[in-house]
């Protein structure tokens, strides 16, 4: 009975510790938390003001004495201390608030970490009071969280693309056979959004205001019906408030390079690819998973480029975290594919 209800309530958490959100896998709850990876520090009294959802709220709108700060960069820890406390705040929550709680813990990672970067990631985890930490390839975690039968002999390619990375994975066997990191993806977006706008439209806009362009008109391909929209900022020259008229075409201008830059990783990762794993990716095709997936017909655009089916997953922005969530009932898998 006490072994049952022990396993109940079993502490094992899955963490998607991303450049731009962190999810939480609770095990035998499913996930309990997604917020965007951000610390807002007072650095009066060091102390931090908020995380996460609270913490964006503030970003472009702090006073002096407070920093909004993003303790992860392309993937990997940037601020080692933020990203501790951003952990040890994210687990705390994960589990109500209990104190005293040592969870075992998957973290999902880019591909190409180094190994000082797998030590900081450890170290974190370790210092926000988990008891094990297991890092596991973020392709790998994506590929188990879209279903794909990674156990199987035949080729499975994931791409995912996430705020910081977009990973590229071939998989057979439950092991890897080419994998990829590149550090262009949803941020890169943003910042081409952002620049393109100061370029063409001398208008200023912020982090926030660019992710609302790119999640309303961002698109790899022509729409079937354009669409506009109003976008407010600051004259680049004059100072002054203002507001102009932006389209789909011209987000997709200013997203260009980044589009190809990730379409040309792809070709690189098939053109990589043994040729009997080829054979397979050409009959199953390529899945699409994480936050830059649901870029308008990025899938299509994909598919005109290289010739091979694409298709997004059923729940992109959670395809990591599912993954490692399910390595949690699955020990000899997570022993197979953790990173040493």
């Amino acid at each position: 009975m006490l072994l049952g209800a022990f396993s109940m309530f079993s502490n094992d958490l899955a963490i998607d510790l991303g450049t731009a959100n962190t999810c939480v896998f609770a095990r035998g709850q499913g996930i309990v938390l997604s917020e965007p990876s951000i610390v807002a520090f007072n650095t009066i009294n060091d102390r931090i003001e908020a995380v996460g959802n609270d913490a964006k709220a503030m970003v472009g709108r702090t006073p002096g004495s407070i920093r909004a700060i993003k303790p992860m960069r392309d993937g990997v820890i940037a601020d080692f201390d933020a990203a501790e406390k951003m952990l040890g705040y994210f687990i705390k929550k994960a589990h109500g608030r209990r104190r005293f709680v040592r969870p075992r813990v998957v973290i999902g990672v880019p591909s190409q970490i180094t190994q000082v970067e797998r030590r900081a990631v450890k170290d974190s985890a370790h210092r926000a009071h988990a008891s094990e930490v297991y890092l596991v390839e973020e392709g790998m975690a994506a590929a188990i969280g879209a279903g794909m039968p990674i156990t199987e002999a035949c080729g499975n390619m994931i791409v995912d693309i996430g705020g910081g990375t977009t990973d590229i994975a071939v998989i057979s066997l439950a092991g890897i056979v080419y994998s990829r990191s590149v550090r262009v993806a949803g941020n890169a977006m943003d910042e081409a959004i952002t620049q393109y706008v100061k370029r063409e439209k001398n208008l200023l806009i912020g982090e926030r205001t660019a992710e609302a362009v790119k999640i309303e008109l961002g698109s790899a391909a022509p729409l079937d019906a354009p669409k506009r929209m109003e976008v407010k900022g600051r004259h680049a020259i004059e100072g002054r408030p203002m507001t102009v008229l932006l389209s789909d075409a011209e987000v997709r201008d200013a997203l260009a390079e980044v589009v190809r830059q990730i379409i040309q990783a792809i070709r690189n990762g098939l053109e990589q690819t043994p040729p009997e794993l080829s054979a397979d990716i050409c009959d199953r095709g390529i899945v699409l998973s994480g936050g830059g997936a649901m870029l308008r017909n990025l899938d299509s655009r994909i598919q005109d480029e290289t010739g091979v089916p694409v298709q997004v997953a059923e729940d992109p922005l959670s395809s990591v975290v599912l993954g490692a969530g399910k390595m949690l009932s699955d020990f000899p898998l997570l022993r197979k594919v953790t990173l040493e």
